[in-house]
């Protein structure tokens, strides 16, 4: 049987290898916060922002951020129906609730208008979520944001490396988060990031980040608040700080993974990929085949027929409102069709164009080549 095929594994190279040898050997005692400010300050520079805080997931930054502005009990959040439930999930610890809304059929992110349908007297935030690197129509969605006057939180969990009209990807939102999970574009094995340009909700998280003690307390060991443990550790943010100091190399090896398959595959006429508009560009964290639904190919196939090649793949993300502890939302028809006929591609750093043409060669013998 042929070497088996990876969805995503990380770019690991001596650089990460030797800062977090450092980290351990020396990062304690006074030095403990060393490279986590340091990759902080990276990450806001990489950004353009002025506030970053590391995290030890993209989860718990987004809770601490919804927990910053105040979302509690009987809140409403809107969101789309496509997602992880990572980006639902701090919603509910909070006792808010989700509202789940279809997304758009060529982006797969949040369908402005409907979200602005849903807005209710509970709704406290719009969730864009810039799917497998796709990224949302934030201008319209700013709009109305600034219309009701509700704030745009932007997970860009999955976007690093995606630029909305010359602004990165987490960047233009009240807040935005990040995630730097093993298969991310950089990583850090686990961990996330807070980013804001609101000084007054950056001091509001950052107390929060750390058992809700202030920066200006004097007293040893007094919280002024209930507060949350969702720091990031020193050897983690080491791994990080690597990542960003090659994160042009890793963001451009993602982008020519990418056209390499849309290139092979652009002559299927029953098959579309992640897009990149006039205005954006795509980081593809995660290259995504769609097929027609004329082409009569399923996800279940695709999967399978991958299995057989010795080849991994990632199903495309099933809507949230299909899980049970949701309440079932099959209005939204794109978030419940397109799943059903998709699947995500291998993509990590370091596969070759001989290992992506196995990839290729199942999806043009299925769609019709």
């Amino acid at each position: 049987m042929k070497n088996k095929i990876y969805y995503s594994k990380p770019s690991i190279t001596d650089l990460e290898i030797g800062y977090a040898t450092d980290a351990a050997a020396n990062g304690w005692g006074e030095q403990c916060y060393v490279y986590i400010s340091r990759f902080e300050e990276l990450f806001k520079h990489h950004l353009g922002v002025r506030h970053a805080i590391a995290t030890s997931s993209c989860t718990g930054a987004l809770h601490m951020g919804l927990s910053a502005l105040g979302i509690g009990p009987g809140d409403e959040v809107i969101m789309a129906d496509t997602n992880w439930i990572a980006s639902a999930a701090p919603i509910t610890y909070l006792g808010a609730k989700p509202v789940f809304v279809d997304i758009l059929p060529d982006t797969w992110c949040i369908n402005p208008q409907l979200a602005e349908k849903a807005i209710t007297s509970r709704t406290k935030a719009i969730l864009a979520v810039h799917l497998y690197g796709n990224l949302c129509e934030m201008d319209q969605l700013v709009a109305i944001g600034e219309k009701h006057n509700i704030p745009i939180i932007e997970d860009a969990a999955e976007a690093i490396g995606s630029v909305y009209k010359g602004k990165q990807a987490g960047s233009i939102g009240k807040f935005g988060v990040f995630s730097f999970h093993g298969t991310k574009a950089i990583t850090t094995g686990e961990g996330g990031m807070f980013v804001t340009n609101d000084d007054d909700l950056y001091e509001n998280v950052l107390t929060l980040s750390n058992h809700g003690r202030t920066r200006a307390q004097t007293r040893q060991f007094w919280p002024d608040m209930i507060g949350f443990k969702y720091k990031m550790s020193n050897i983690q943010a080491a791994i990080g700080c690597a990542q960003l100091e090659r994160i042009d190399d890793l963001i451009s090896r993602k982008r020519e993974i990418f056209h390499y398959y849309a290139e092979s595959l652009q002559k299927l006429s029953g098959v579309s990929m992640n897009p990149e508009k006039p205005y954006t560009v795509n980081g593809y964290w995660m290259p995504t085949v769609v097929c027609a639904s004329e082409t009569g190919v399923a996800c279940r196939v695709l999967l399978e027929r991958f299995r057989q090649a010795n080849i991994d793949a990632r199903v495309f993300f099933s809507p949230l409102s299909g899980l049970p502890m949701f309440e079932t939302q099959q209005q939204n028809c794109h978030a419940w069709d397109i799943p059903e006929r998709s699947i995500n591609l291998p993509s990590y750093h370091d596969i070759r164009p001989k290992e992506q043409d196995r990839v290729v060669e199942i999806i043009v013998d299925l769609c019709g080549g």
